[in-house]
């Protein structure tokens, strides 16, 4: 990679077309992200809490399972950094006003990812009582898929933002773990 090429993805200055979203537009997207990445979280949060205490509390966990209250605090860090994966590649793949975004690809990497995350919750917990053991088997192909996903998103993005890359690698750390807590529930119930 030349040092040219390394400059420009290691910070986000402008997009890769040239052209420049007004203030206003980037307040919006920025809105936006927020919102909708808020949505993905009180999803899971609204599949998890009537669980949480139930069913989830009397089941066999593997011995690295976090207390329940780091759940919450973490989430709420890589939610902020999944907006800002999300706003850096829509800044830097914005073409102008009606014309397709520069960075398509990332993009929709980034929205399958969080389609992925707001579908886990719900399956893994919501749908337990209602069909058992196959919902923890869901979640953890849903997870699989995220996890793979996200390793795809990392490598995409790196070539546009490293920042964004950078982003990717707390919140996969966390679904590593996070399949590893749901794996553990299967093999130990």
């Amino acid at each position: 990679m030349s040092a040219d090429r390394r400059a420009r993805s290691v910070s986000t200055p402008g997009p890769a077309s040239g052209a420049t979203p007004s203030a206003g537009r980037r307040v919006a997207v920025a809105l936006l992200l927020v919102v909708t990445v808020t949505a993905v979280a009180a999803v899971g949060a609204l599949s998890n809490a009537p669980n949480t205490d139930g069913w989830y509390a009397s089941v066999e966990k593997v011995p690295w399972s976090p207390p329940n209250w780091l759940f919450a605090p973490v989430w709420t860090v890589l939610y902020l950094s999944i907006a800002l994966t999300g706003y850096l590649l829509w800044r830097r793949g914005f073409a102008g006003p009606g014309r397709p975004s520069a960075m398509r690809r990332q993009l929709t990497l980034f929205v399958s990812a969080l389609v992925l995350n707001a579908l886990w919750s719900p399956v893994f917990f919501a749908d337990y009582p209602l069909v058992g053991v196959a919902a923890w088997w869901g979640g953890m192909a849903i997870m699989v898929l995220l996890i793979v996903n996200v390793v795809v998103l990392a490598f995409a993005a790196r070539s546009v933002s490293v920042v964004a890359a950078v982003l990717q690698v707390p919140y996969l750390a966390w679904l590593c773990l996070a399949a590893s807590l749901n794996a553990g529930i299967i093999l130990r119930n």
